[in-house]
């Protein structure tokens, strides 16, 4: 199978956060090796990382890349030095080649200004939120333990009424211990054009939370409370009477069951084409392979020594770019396979041998997929053959 070239390039302008979640797979997981890079990435960094962008657009002949400013908190970097990132890879890619910018932020350090700057230069917000209401935020707190809903609910607010353009969504890890139409509904009061429903990041090592107590663990034919949860907000996304706002866990469920094409980190067997560039210029694989083991993401290159094209030929990301071959044997007779595609890669990892089994959720994701599926055969059972 031939690489797929990266079309996802996520830098990290900042390495540190001013908020501490006690959940946080990222600096409360087994990963450490953010304790050793720097705070933030220096000008060098940044420079040969837009070099190397548009090296690999130019190699590829990529029509677009996505840029996604992340940390850490990003912000804390200044809006200043995302714009001039952002300029600086839009002004070196190939005539044609069209960048989409896009920051991830917690919004508690979000301004007029500072929303306004980057608006300006194009760079589209994603805000990250665990629900649209106080009780939902209450793990998301800063080092000195404040809550930081009041900031965080502000900042969401303000980007809503004074830079719409550039709202590019929120991002939610799912919780079934809160109320899902509640909790979906505090969202949508506010304003975001687009929602992404994420399951916590856990494995069949460190289970999940809610899971590991389940009689039998996270294992088949166990209670589905991610899946029940996922379905609850599903209808009520479905069954409105307009389209609120955009569910891209959803959306791409029905266009994989449609046979459509669809990309998405949860589901399918698309291959990933997105890629890490760390504070230090180290070149790592997605983040969410952190919540494995310390040094999960690693792979001994980075922007000042080697190209993304070596990235490409590593073999963590060959793995992940498989498809199917790299799936379980249950996972690759299942008849959900072109749908699910064996769920989310860090979530099938286990101590002892590794990544090639079944997702921890299997069973909350068989759940929604069927789901899904049957809602649609209902709003199609009127159809012409």
């Amino acid at each position: 199978m031939n690489a797929v070239p990266f079309g996802q390039f996520i830098v990290k302008v900042h390495g540190r956060c001013n908020l501490a979640c006690r959940y946080c797979y990222l600096y409360e997981g087994p990963d450490r090796t953010w304790r050793d890079r720097p705070s933030a990435a220096s000008p060098a960094v940044l420079d040969r990382t837009a070099a190397r962008i548009a090296e690999h657009a130019a190699a590829h002949g990529l029509g677009s890349v996505a840029l996604v400013l992340h940390g850490g908190e990003p912000l804390l970097a200044g809006p200043g030095r995302l714009a001039a990132l952002a300029d600086a890879v839009r002004d070196r890619v190939p005539t044609g080649c069209d960048v989409r910018t896009t920051v991830q932020t917690n919004a508690t350090l979000l301004t007029v200004p500072a929303v306004t700057t980057l608006a300006r230069h194009g760079i589209r917000i994603g805000i990250s939120l665990d629900g649209g209401l106080a009780a939902h935020n209450t793990l998301r707190t800063d080092h000195a333990g404040r809550p930081s809903w009041p900031a965080a609910s502000r900042g969401a607010r303000l980007l809503a009424d004074h830079h719409p353009e550039a709202y590019a969504g929120i991002l939610t890890v799912v919780d079934p211990r809160t109320d899902p139409v509640e909790m979906y509904e505090s969202l949508l009061a506010l304003r975001p054009p687009a929602l992404d429903l994420l399951l916590p990041h856990g494995n069949w090592s460190s289970p999940p939370p809610g899971l590991a107590e389940l009689p039998g663990g996270p294992g088949p034919g166990r209670p589905t409370p991610y899946g029940d949860w996922l379905c609850t907000v599903f209808d009520r996304w479905w069954r409105a009477p307009r389209r609120e706002t955009h569910v891209r866990l959803f959306e791409e469920c029905v266009a994989l069951l449609l046979g459509l094409p669809a990309a998405t980190e949860s589901l399918g067997l698309d291959p990933l084409n997105a890629v890490v560039v760390e504070t230090d210029g180290s070149i790592e694989q997605v983040d969410s392979l952190k919540s494995a083991y310390d040094g999960a993401a690693a792979t001994g290159l980075d922007v000042f020594h080697h190209t993304f094209d070596e990235a490409l030929r590593h073999p963590g990301v060959a793995a992940r770019q498989a498809g199917a071959d790299a799936l379980a044997a249950t996972c690759r007779a299942c008849p959900l396979l072109t749908v699910c595609g064996g769920g989310h890669y860090a979530h099938r990892y286990r101590a002892d041998n590794g990544f090639r089994n079944p997702s921890v959720y299997c069973a909350d994701l068989e759940r929604l997929i069927r789901h899904i599926a049957d809602r649609l055969a209902d709003a199609t059972a009127g159809d012409p053959p």
